[in-house]
């Protein structure tokens, strides 16, 4: 039983429980075997062997792709502040359009890249996993059921991937649809003229929800593939979560919180344990 809860329930107004921030690892999964790596582009781009350059070449083409994509938009791309990036974005969102991109923040972090390693004279390489710090690009999105969310994309093969969603943003979106009268500060309802219903809509989220907003923008931010080699190849990428390492369609969220409202001033209270919604 929550003791907070306990001691303060003769003042409590109204409380009600959802998923704050929900993480996602992306991956490829075929692409995660090298030899599976050299069997698409044998196969699919009639390309032998799968050199260094090959490699770099990819990248480059990603930020040259970049670089047209986000000039056609008008969408910045900006160096990642040493502060709160949620805190930085905040002015990009204001007015924003559903299914925006409205900025996007590019910073040197630590990924799993696809290295080739060998001789360019003999022209024989084989392909390895490193770890490498690379630039990588943080896609700030107003997506149109989930709002506020950001995708996470390394520029290198097999571009690994991270998606970041909150349910709050997703709730709020819902109680919009249904007329519903709230108020929301930051990741809380301080808020609701039907908390009944707010409640019924949090306990309505399945992991399809999470899969088909995250897979629809990481086939929009991976532009190497083509459409047939999506279908046929298997090249798209499969959530998981961060402390999950097998394929799985459920969600294991970082943190689930209770938000108290009391006299409308709320408190969140973060519980140990760390559910998962299974489908």
């Amino acid at each position: 039983m929550n003791s907070f809860y306990e001691h303060h329930k003769g003042i409590i107004r109204w409380h009600y429980r959802c998923f704050d921030r929900i993480l996602l690892n992306g991956l490829i999964q075929p692409f995660q075997q090298p030899e599976r790596v050299v069997g698409f582009f044998n196969t699919y781009r009639q390309l032998y062997p799968v050199s260094r350059n090959t490699l770099r070449g990819i990248a480059d083409q990603f930020q040259h792709w970049l670089k047209g994509w986000t000039e056609k938009r008008r969408v910045p791309v900006l160096d990642a502040p040493h502060g709160r990036r949620d805190d930085f974005v905040d002015p990009y969102f204001k007015g924003a359009s559903p299914d925006a991109v409205v900025a996007i923040l590019k910073a040197r972090e630590p990924a799993r890249i696809m290295t080739a390693v060998g001789d360019s004279k003999t022209n024989r390489w084989h392909l390895q996993i490193a770890n490498r710090w690379v630039v990588q690009y943080s896609f700030y999105i107003s997506d149109r059921q989930w709002g506020r969310m950001f995708v996470r994309i390394c520029p290198y093969l097999p571009f690994s991937a991270r998606v970041c969603l909150n349910q709050h943003h997703w709730l709020a979106n819902q109680m919009r649809e249904e007329g519903i009268d709230f108020k929301q500060c930051a990741n809380a309802f301080t808020r609701c003229s039907a908390p009944e219903r707010l409640q019924q809509l949090a306990d309505s989220l399945t992991p399809w929800d999470l899969l088909t907003c995250g897979q629809k923008w990481l086939a929009r931010l991976t532009p190497f593939f083509t459409a047939k080699e999506r279908d046929h190849a298997g090249c798209q990428h499969r959530l998981f979560s961060p402390r999950s390492s097998s394929a799985t369609t459920s969600s294991s969220i970082a943190g689930r919180r209770w938000t108290i409202s009391v006299n409308d001033c709320s408190t969140p209270i973060e519980q140990s344990d760390s559910p998962t919604k299974s489908q």
